[in-house]
């Protein structure tokens, strides 16, 4: 054998021997990557798991703090969440939620003075750390700091996607308190990103309605423009609970000018994006087509019901006092037999009919209507209804309101 032979199977041995080597760094690079990967997938869902699969990740390790230090944990659980929570922090000093077990532990132990400094600590390294923002509104509730309270409430809902789902429901329940809701509506005028969404979510479900008016009233006062819809859920929400006074008075404050004596907008010139129940309502049903449009003299009721059909086409909701009223106005295109004429019918809030007025055929006193109601004690809320009888005619009923008054009766 040569030296030169030799030489080669020497070199070539050892180039083996280090591209076994290197395949081997190669396979547990790949597993600690691949490992690592699968542990940030499921780190959310199951991080003891991902703990187990990348443990010298201080971020996971911080998760499997958090999941240890809940409001149920055992002391056993808090000394091991404790432990996890100093580990991450040597493996991620910028781990805020190990910080925040950290902070929670210390509450626990009847610490406050350490809880407040670590939290201190965890808000230099992040403020989008909901369980510092949580402890930072019970500590402020703690010391009646109403300022700092909603301070901590703003960043959070500003911060954290799920905030609004646990806060909104607590922020809505203590708007019933006059300095809150004072504080509040200061937040709220500086327009938060979550200003529209909590008002809407507090017009729908607000465990106080008239706590409720109250914030809505003084967010107008203040100039601020309420989200679509939330005018018209509050109103129909304190109806419904029976606090008409309140609603009535939510609307004039809305509405300036409106008179509770009167129907509203008689010639259908309003027409707002969302109407409440104190304006003229379209009812909306199965074949029957009823909107308010412009015309050359202001506005109109347009309708059409198809043949055998009938039911309400238009609503506004009254808080007349008691006394007698007239209703007239002006109808346009109706023909219809005598028992297929459209009626105006007040009803009271417990269903009882205060009376009918018939609309004749529009070709009779240029289509003028005039009629007249009582209204009894006892009945502080009613609805003013234009309400269509069944047509055996193939064109069914249709037609139109130019304009219609409810008022006091003249004497």
């Amino acid at each position: 054998m040569s030296k030169r032979r030799a030489t080669r199977r020497r070199r070539s041995a050892t180039e083996w021997g280090v591209r076994g080597a290197l395949a081997i760094a190669a396979a547990g690079l790949g597993y600690v990557s691949v490992a690592h990967s699968l542990a940030y997938v499921i780190r959310g869902s199951a991080p003891e798991r991902a703990h187990a699969l990348a443990p010298w990740d201080g971020r996971i390790t911080a998760l499997v703090s958090v999941k240890l230090s809940g409001p149920e944990a055992s002391a056993a659980d808090r000394r091991r969440a404790g432990d996890l929570a100093r580990l991450a922090l040597r493996q991620d000093p910028t781990a805020v939620p190990a910080v925040a077990t950290l902070g929670i532990n210390a509450q626990v132990r009847g610490d406050t003075a350490a809880a407040r400094r670590i939290f201190a600590y965890s808000e230099t390294l992040s403020r989008r750390d909901l369980r510092t923002r949580l402890w930072a509104i019970e500590d402020a509730v703690g010391r009646n700091d109403i300022p700092d309270v909603l301070r901590n409430y703003d960043i959070a809902l500003r911060t954290s996607r799920i905030a609004p789902d646990l806060l909104f429901p607590v922020l809505a329940s203590a708007i019933g308190d006059p300095k809150i809701r004072q504080a509040l509506v200061a937040t709220l005028a500086k327009q938060p990103i979550w200003s529209d969404q909590f008002i809407g979510f507090v017009s729908g479900n607000g465990s106080d309605t008239r706590a409720t008016a109250n914030l809505f009233e003084a967010l107008h006062r203040r100039g601020i423009a309420l989200p679509l819809g939330s005018q018209a859920a509050l109103i129909g929400r304190l109806l419904t609970e029976g606090h008409a006074d309140e609603a009535w008075h939510f609307y004039v404050a809305i509405t300036p000018g409106a008179n509770r004596r009167i129907a509203r907008d008689p010639g259908f010139t309003a027409n707002p994006a969302s109407p409440t129940p104190f304006d003229w309502q379209p009812v909306i049903d199965s074949g029957v087509s009823g909107t308010i449009q412009r015309s050359e003299r202001g506005g109109i009721f347009d309708f059409a019901v198809p043949p055998n059909l009938g039911g309400p086409l238009l609503r506004q909701t009254q808080v007349l006092t008691a006394g007698d009223y007239t209703i007239e106005g002006r109808s346009i295109g109706i023909e219809q037999a005598d028992d297929a004429l459209p009626y105006w019918t007040l009803t009271c809030g417990d269903g009882r009919e205060l009376g009918r007025v018939t609309i004749p055929n529009s070709t009779q006193a240029n289509g003028r209507f005039v009629g007249r109601f009582t209204v009894p004690a006892g009945c502080p809320v009613q609805q003013l209804l234009l309400v269509a009888r069944p047509s055996e005619t193939l064109s069914g009923l249709s037609g139109q309101i130019d304009d219609v008054h409810l008022q006091p009766a003249r004497r």
